[in-house]
């Protein structure tokens, strides 16, 4: 799954879909903090990091999707098709979920923040309340058909919820499920 360059949608997508499991690894990137990891839900102790996994970044993507449920990665070099098929394989066997940063030819599913607006800050002052995104998802096979939902990323209390409509808002055909599920999916 492709999160488009969003890296609170990357971390959202991880903290949903680990929350069910008992571990995560993120590779190549190095930016990413302890702090905006356990603040997005990931359990950090349970957390793997593998900066810059260099030249032989296919052979440590296969080792970790092999040894936790959830991976993240950050720009992948141009992956030949050998190489897609063959993490494909190792994650319909373990089970592995495989979220990238930037997109990604191997990818099923295709999810890009198309707006976001932040929340709070009126007429230049005030406190940043949430950010207010609408998520487009595009894909293959069942999800070759675009749909969007409306997402607070994250909202006022910090959680990723989807946003609450008021009369006479579109919410452009989506529906999300309820709050507390354990992974975020994007319907329509």
């Amino acid at each position: 799954m492709s999160a488009g360059g969003d890296m609170p949608l990357l971390l959202a997508l991880a903290a949903a879909v680990s929350a069910e499991s008992a571990g995560w690894a993120a590779v190549g990137l190095p930016d990413l903090g302890a702090l905006a990891a356990a603040d997005a839900g990931l359990d950090v102790g349970a957390g793997l990091w593998v900066d810059e996994p260099g030249r032989q970044w296919p052979q440590v993507l296969a080792t970790l999707l092999e040894a936790v449920p959830v991976v993240l990665t950050g720009p992948v070099p141009p992956v030949p098709a050998r190489i897609t098929r063959r993490l494909a394989a190792i994650m319909r066997r373990s089970g592995a979920v495989l979220l990238t940063a930037q997109p990604w030819e191997g990818a099923d599913l295709f999810l890009q923040v198309s707006s976001a607006v932040w929340v709070g800050v009126e007429h230049g002052f005030g406190v940043l309340r949430g950010r207010r995104v609408t998520v487009t998802a595009t894909g293959r096979g069942a999800a070759a058909r675009q749909r969007q939902a409306d997402l607070w990323l994250p909202g006022p209390d910090g959680s990723v919820t989807a946003v609450a409509l008021s009369a006479g808002e579109s919410a452009s055909g989506a529906r999300i499920p309820a709050a507390g599920r354990a992974a975020l999916r994007v319907v329509g």
